[in-house]
């Protein structure tokens, strides 16, 4: 399975996804400047990391491609909870593996109940508690 994809530049908007530096973003701002005299427009990207929060900015012409993440959504059951983290069981694939409490959703997390976490690139990330 792919985990990118291809986009053109003057295709996004606010809440798109691109991957600038390797890292998964979120687009937060961009603005588009006319063509000039000599060259095309272009566009200043401004975006937040999903997995770090870091804010990465890149310049690019609207004409040109750039890579977008494939996000799969995927559901889990919690099997423990220790401090921050949480140990989940894939529904589908019956995998365990270890989660990250976002700061959101501290307290919300039982064991026994069901989360929605999307699968990034290489990152797994816990986004909502479904149950």
């Amino acid at each position: 399975m792919a985990d990118k994809k291809i986009v053109t530049v003057n295709s996004l908007k606010k809440g798109s996804y691109v991957i600038i530096d390797d890292a998964p973003c979120v687009v937060v701002d961009i603005k588009t400047s006319s063509p000039g005299k000599h060259g095309s427009a272009k566009a200043n990207i401004t975006a937040v990391g999903i997995v770090d929060g870091k804010k990465r900015s890149i310049i690019k012409h609207t004409g040109d491609d750039i890579e977008a993440p494939v996000i799969e959504k995927k559901d889990a059951q919690v099997i423990t909870v220790n401090g921050n983290i949480a140990t989940v069981m894939d529904l589908q694939t019956y995998e365990t593996f270890d989660l990250e409490i976002p700061e959101e959703l501290q307290g919300q997390i039982q064991e026994g109940g069901i989360v929605l976490y999307w699968e990034v690139l290489n990152y797994k990330i816990l986004k909502q508690v479904k149950q």
